[in-house]
């Protein structure tokens, strides 16, 4: 790394010069909830000049903190159907952090990331979105995990969610020289590096080889400060990444595999068997058992969620089914006829990152009530599976 020489401005530390193979790097490791940092993204652009300003957005990120109607043309109806309620709960959990550490800052998140591309439009300097794209990160996170990691994670998620600490003016301080978003991570990375490799290491490299594949010599890079330390070691060692190997989403575990399509098999021989050793009627009696091992948890969960009639029966009857299966879940079909009878508001949208961490909220924001939907009548399911198969395995001998 090369340090600024005289005749350059003197900025704070916080900006990382560098020169290799012909090209020159301002990389500009922020806070994302820092005035500071945008103040200082602004001086930099400013007074450099770049060919191009390189920011840490993908096109989703980028639209949600430019756009104030990003939320009206999200379908939640695809998202249910693709499977990503996991994902978007994740999402949902970071921002709300986020932002309330921004509304105790008096900042809003990605202040300096906007900030970057609005003084590069205004010297008509190109800007480059160089992170990936954040769908996919979440599916490499979650899809990365084990069973116990994701409720490791939703746990700690919802645990940070409805902390009410109140922060000393020292600790405020001592977050304004961070990137509270990698922060967290960093934390999260500790006690599962899964997690910090997905969401740390993996865009380290991404972002290091997206900027080095920008057709530009002179290059102001806007990145999370949790980030600079790899992207600069990644630079100066002129190391390559392939994009395209970090951006496939990893299939399950082999014992998700194991465990989707096994305890279905399993149960289904299980019921022939009984049927061709004990005789029909204790083989229906079993399979009636099952019915209400996985249809009434399942139902209970959606009637905690104070959810719509039709959501409730459709728990009960799906729950047996999607047992034994595992293409889809009882909690995606609850959740999916949720949706279609009470769907959530624009208004509700907007305001989940805020609701989110007001527990009564689950129950009257219409979003968060799906999600409240998916996740009871998933756990309800998965409950009466085990006790279903318990009890049909038991009657095997």
């Amino acid at each position: 790394m090369e340090n600024k020489s005289e005749t350059q401005p003197q900025y704070s530390s916080d900006v990382h010069h560098i020169k290799i193979k012909g090209k020159e790097f301002f990389i500009i490791g922020t806070a994302h909830i820092s005035q500071n940092s945008a103040d200082l993204v602004r001086e930099v652009i400013s007074n450099e000049k770049p060919d191009v300003v390189c920011v840490e957005l993908d096109k989703q990120r980028f639209k949600a903190l430019s756009e104030k109607k990003k939320w009206e043309e999200l379908n939640l109806k695809q998202l249910i159907k693709e499977k990503q309620l996991s994902t978007l709960l994740i999402n949902i959990l970071l921002a709300s952090y986020q932002k309330k550490l921004g509304e105790k800052l008096g900042v809003k998140p990605g202040v300096e990331l906007l900030e970057a591309t609005k003084v590069a439009k205004e010297f008509d300097i190109p800007i480059e979105l160089i992170d990936r794209d954040v769908r996919i990160t979440l599916k490499r996170a979650w899809n990365s995990m084990g069973f116990w990691q994701k409720m490791k994670l939703m746990t700690v998620g919802l645990a940070s969610v409805f902390e009410e600490e109140e922060i000393s003016e020292e600790k405020l301080n001592e977050i304004k020289q961070k990137d509270v978003l990698n922060e967290m991570m960093a934390e999260l990375g500790k006690q599962m590096p899964v997690l910090k490799e997905v969401l740390i290491d993996e865009r380290d490299s991404y972002l290091m080889q997206k900027m080095k594949e920008v057709n530009a010599v002179k290059i102001v890079a806007v990145v999370g400060a949790g980030h600079v330390n790899g992207i600069v070691e990644a630079l100066e060692s002129n190391r390559e990444q392939v994009i395209e190997e970090i951006e496939i989403i990893p299939p399950p575990s082999k014992m998700v595999k194991i465990i989707g399509y096994g305890v279905p098999a399993i149960i289904i021989a299980s019921l022939i068997y009984i049927g061709y050793t004990k005789g029909a009627d204790v083989a229906g009696d079993n399979a009636i058992f099952w019915i209400l091992a996985n249809g009434i948890p399942s139902a209970l969960g959606t009637v905690f969620a104070l959810a719509h009639p039709f959501t409730i029966i459709s728990a009960f009857l799906a729950a047996p089914i999607t047992s034994l299966t595992p293409v889809i879940g009882a909690g995606y079909v609850a959740a999916f006829v949720q949706v279609y009878f009470q769907p959530p508001t624009v208004k509700e949208f907007e305001s989940v990152t805020e609701d989110v961490s007001n527990w009564k909220m689950w129950w009257q924001n219409k979003l968060l009530k799906v999600l409240l939907v998916f996740i009871l009548s998933g756990l309800g399911s998965a409950i009466g599976t085990y006790v279903g198969a318990y009890k049909i395995i038991t009657d095997l001998f």
